[in-house]
């Protein structure tokens, strides 16, 4: 027994010298000090010994257990700091190098230019005010003057959930909302996601942006209307910018009219921009049915009011010159870095 522990030990120191990994060090950590290691085989040999030899035995292996647990100490050390000064090496920091950009997000064309437009109706003494995007019927058809099988309904039908429950085709019902609260005056903009049934292309989306806004008072005549989306347009556009008001139609207004403003980029001369008819259409408009305010609760002989509407995405496109709507939500960032 003697021998054979010598003979481990020497055979043992000698891997030991020889690892070059840490790994390796522990599979010899293993064969000789584990549950099934050469050296814990020994210790249960023991029985075999008489009850002279065993005290004398047990010192020896106690013995070469510690001489073989300090080299196994050194040895990890060792390959330790060799692995350390390897990695060291490798991981090298030139400090002479630029230091990475910190890439800072941004707003999104389209809330840029809601956030002008809002920041130039509260300049006003106007209110926002959000609505649900599913809205029922009621609200936004028949209480804006559309019942069933009106022709204009065929121009706006959208995503119905049931007969009752559509996606909103606009923002007005925010409005007819606020009207029938029947807390007056009222004077807000209602910006939202719309939807319709219309064809992707670079001027039309199923589902776009719309900014709309209401005012209802006392002896409001459609001089208001003019003053205000031509004060509107100045802010927005510059102090140049004129504003022609072309007769049209409604369901929910009367009269009606949509709005163009002179082109910012020739100064209504024509050019490409405005195709070379010097002016550009920006909104609908109009003075609010008296059929709107009657269904509403409102007192037609006393109130009267006016009522907006203008696509954000429009805004958004002949403020930064944007040739097509897609880009505004193809989520490219060499698109968005831009703005």
């Amino acid at each position: 027994m003697n021998n054979k522990l010598q003979e481990l030990q020497g055979r043992i120191m000698a891997q030991l010298e020889e690892a070059q990994t840490l790994d390796r060090l522990n599979e010899v950590r293993v064969q000789v000090l584990g549950k099934k290691g050469e050296l814990t085989a020994m210790l249960k040999g023991m029985k075999d010994l008489s009850p002279e030899e065993r005290p004398t035995f047990g010192q020896m292996v106690n013995e070469v257990r510690a001489r073989i647990e300090e080299q196994l100490e050194t040895a990890k050390k060792r390959l330790e700091e060799k692995e350390l000064t390897a990695r060291l090496s490798r991981e090298v920091i030139d400090v002479t190098l630029p230091a990475k950009k910190e890439r800072i997000g941004h707003l999104h064309p389209n809330r840029i230019a809601q956030e002008e437009v809002e920041r130039i109706f509260i300049g006003m003494g106007y209110e926002v005010v959000e609505g649900p995007e599913i809205e029922y019927d009621r609200y936004n058809f028949e209480l804006l003057n559309i019942p069933a099988n009106h022709p204009a309904k065929d121009e706006q039908d959208t995503f119905y959930i049931n007969k009752d429950i559509v996606l909103r085709t606009q923002t007005s019902p925010v409005q007819a909302r606020i009207m029938e609260k029947g807390k007056l005056p009222i004077r807000i903009i209602s910006p939202g996601r719309v939807f319709r049934s219309d064809e992707v292309d670079a001027t039309h989306s199923p589902s776009f942006h719309q900014i709309e806004g209401l005012v209802i008072d006392e002896n409001i005549t459609f001089s208001d209307l003019k003053g205000t989306l031509a004060q509107f347009a100045r802010d927005l556009f510059g102090e140049e910018t004129k504003t022609k008001f072309r007769p049209h139609h409604f369901p929910f207004t009367e009269p009606s009219a949509e709005m163009d403003v002179s082109c910012f980029k020739c100064g209504g001369k024509g050019c490409r921009f405005c195709k070379g008819s010097g002016w550009i259409e920006i909104l609908g408009c109009g003075m609010v049915h008296p059929h709107v305010l009657e269904m509403c609760g409102i007192d037609q002989e006393r109130y009267t009011g006016f009522a907006f509407g203008l696509g954000l995405e429009r805004i958004a496109l002949l403020k930064y010159e944007i040739d097509d709507m897609r880009l505004l939500y193809e989520n490219d960032d060499r698109f968005l870095r831009q703005f």
